[in-house]
């Protein structure tokens, strides 16, 4: 019996001269024959995959800008104003009910999106006579980094660090579409799976993907100068926007993460040079991240965005998490102060200045900018802003954290001049000169947490690193597997999975 496709089939207007790729229109499920018929039936399901992430109890929200930047402590969240029910999360009580329903949520859109890779990986090779050119590889090629990519995010909430627990049972690695129970692979086995997905989808993405021509170049979508812009200058939609795909140098940058997470920082810095090394990321100019007009104004730092998930529809989201007054998820102006260190070496510290808008709430409290919209402006009109609204994945700048981390060892000033090159692109003018490892590492932790802010990601070092998550006034948490290592769902345990 044909097993049924676990997702919605999307159908891209990729014949629509004014619609992207993935402006997509939801139609009923389809069996898995009639579906991989065509290559564009293969594209439909690719492209279903990312709309399956883009959704709110994945990138959409929760795993961006949701509970694990919570976690991080990165909000001044009062009971009084805890119109998001993220008070008990902020506290670490992971039995509050709200939380325990984010979480559980985030595991099974997790693991459905996984399914829907191993569908598509477990069709593609014996349909490889339906494609032409270059698709078999490229379909092929994003499901296995998707793959390694979405069981990453999964080990990284739900077990431990390969610091603390390597050869703990952690998750389950699912590489079929099946119903029967897959059981728990370690830490190391889960990282070592990862990797070989990734390895492979270099290998496949290298020869084919358009991102690695010399004359695909990333800038704003409404740069007609195609010297400048070549993003979108294929006639077939499914090849244009390759950041907003799992693409080559999304191979690289993700094989960094697991590598540096897998304490490999050979590998790790290898992968991140080789991104940083071919330019294709430019860092935003000043004048884009400053500019007044909210239209042209480029708070994301789009071109900086190695892979990126398209979130069009999370627009009134976002306007209900951080631009409702006081019922949105604010940090205090002392709290914002004390992160971005204002009083010192932060004062000209751009993110500071461009994220964060004063609340009238009579308390100082601040709300965040990163993902504003132009009001004015249909969500889809990319004209009206000057990019669009994406939910960041990989970016260079981690790029940068990840070679420098990698680096002190062998060269203490190297590593403090990958990291000043991000400083500097953000306007702090004065560089890093730390005397010790531990100073420097606390000196990185403090600028991804600038960095990343928003973007789901800070929690994650903490706990690779083990280190002790900062509150806003200066407290911290003291690192923990009670923080650290979120509770599976019950019913994985009830089936054994940790068995």
């Amino acid at each position: 019996m044909k097993k049924n496709i676990l997702i919605i089939i999307i159908i891209a207007t990729a014949f629509t001269s004014c619609k992207k790729w993935l402006d997509v229109t939801p139609q009923s499920q389809v069996s898995e024959e009639d579906l991989f018929k065509t290559e564009q039936g293969f594209e439909e399901a690719m492209n279903g995959i990312y709309s399956r992430c883009a959704q709110g109890d994945l990138y959409g929200t929760e795993l961006t800008f949701g509970f694990p930047d919570v976690l991080a402590q990165n909000f001044s969240i009062e009971s009084a104003y805890d119109e998001r029910k993220y008070l008990q999360t902020s506290l670490y009580n992971y039995k509050d009910a709200d939380f325990i329903s984010r979480k559980d949520n985030a595991w099974k859109g997790l693991y459905n999106a996984i399914g829907n890779c191993n569908l598509i990986l477990e069709n593609v090779d014996s349909k490889k006579n339906l494609f032409t050119d270059i698709g078999h590889d490229l379909i092929k090629g994003e499901a296995l980094g998707m793959r390694a990519y979405l069981h990453f995010d999964a080990l990284r909430l739900f077990g431990p660090s390969f610091a603390t627990g390597a050869s703990t049972k952690a998750i389950p690695y699912v590489t079929s579409f099946t119903n029967k129970v897959t059981t728990l692979s370690t830490v190391t086995e889960s990282l070592d799976k990862m990797i070989a997905d990734l390895l492979a989808a270099k290998e496949l993405l290298r020869p084919v993907d358009p991102i690695m021509s010399a004359s695909y170049r990333v800038n704003y979508p409404n740069i007609t100068d195609t010297l400048q812009y070549t993003e979108e200058s294929s006639t077939d939609l499914f090849l244009q926007n390759r950041r907003h795909r799992f693409n080559y140098y999304a191979a690289c940058a993700e094989l960094a993460r697991v590598y540096l997470y897998k304490d490999d920082k050979v590998n790790a810095l290898a992968n991140a040079m080789e991104v940083i090394n071919s330019k294709k990321f430019p860092f935003t100019d000043k004048a884009d991240f400053i500019n007044s007009d909210i239209k042209l104004k480029d708070r994301i730092m789009y071109k900086e965005l190695i892979f990126a998930f398209y979130i069009p529809d999370m627009v009134d989201e976002l306007s209900l998490y951080f631009n409702q007054g006081n019922a949105s998820l604010l940090i205090k102006q002392s709290g914002a102060d004390f992160m971005y260190e204002t009083a010192g070496v932060g004062g000209s510290d751009n993110r500071y200045k461009q994220w964060f808008e004063t609340v009238n709430a009579g308390v100082g409290n601040l709300a965040l900018q990163k993902y504003v919209r132009n009001p004015d402006a249909k969500v889809d009109d990319v004209t009206a802003n000057r990019h669009p609204l994406m939910a960041p994945a990989l970016r260079l700048s981690e790029m940068f954290y990840i070679a420098a981390e990698c680096t002190y060892d062998a060269n203490p000033q190297q590593a403090q001049s990958l990291v000043d090159t991000v400083r500097t692109a953000r306007g702090i003018n004065e560089f890093l000169a730390t005397a010790s490892k531990d100073e420097f590492m606390n000196e990185l932790v403090k600028e991804a947490r600038k960095e990343f802010y928003g973007e789901g990601q800070i929690f994650y070092m903490y706990k690779r690193l083990n280190k002790s998550i900062v509150g806003l006034n200066g407290g911290s948490y003291g690192p923990s597997s009670s923080i650290f290592v979120l509770p599976l769902p019950n019913d994985e345990i009830e089936f054994g999975q940790r068995n």
